[in-house]
């Protein structure tokens, strides 16, 4: 019987920034240093593909499935969560920034709060009232 590695397997934005960061390796050496691997009795290393791709396929969002999503298009649909990457980054996903109807160069002030962190969109007559009470000084 194999035993599981001591690695936790990587998923989501982590995955595939490490198969990012991996680009030269093979598939297999790409699967093993991203967690999906059993060690056998023997100490022989057997690298799980299946387990590796269907990983991939969910991080990417494709769905397989031919049962259509609660958003009607297929796809994930939004969690309202979301992890710390391993640079320690957030990234809000486009489903969020879709339903807000934002575009590219919106801005927004971040507060911090003991244990959330808020966005407040700075809107165009905010930013262009702070311009001119600056001009004015």
């Amino acid at each position: 019987m194999a035993k599981q590695n001591k690695i936790k397997p990587l998923v989501g934005e982590e995955l595939l920034s490490k198969v990012k960061e991996l680009e030269n390796e093979s598939k297999e050496e790409k699967a093993k240093q991203c967690g999906y691997y059993t060690t056998t009795k023997n100490g022989v290393e057997r690298v799980n593909m299946m387990k590796f791709l269907n990983a991939l396929i969910d991080a990417e969002g494709i769905e397989l499935d031919s049962s259509p999503g609660a958003n009607g298009r297929g796809g994930r649909s939004a969690s309202y969560r979301i992890s710390v990457q391993s640079n320690n980054n957030l990234l809000i996903g486009s489903a969020y920034t879709k339903q807000m109807n934002l575009e590219p160069g919106d801005e927004f002030e971040i507060s911090l709060g003991k244990k959330h962190i808020r966005l407040r969109q700075v809107d165009s007559e905010s930013k262009e009232n702070g311009a001119e009470a600056k001009d004015a000084d």
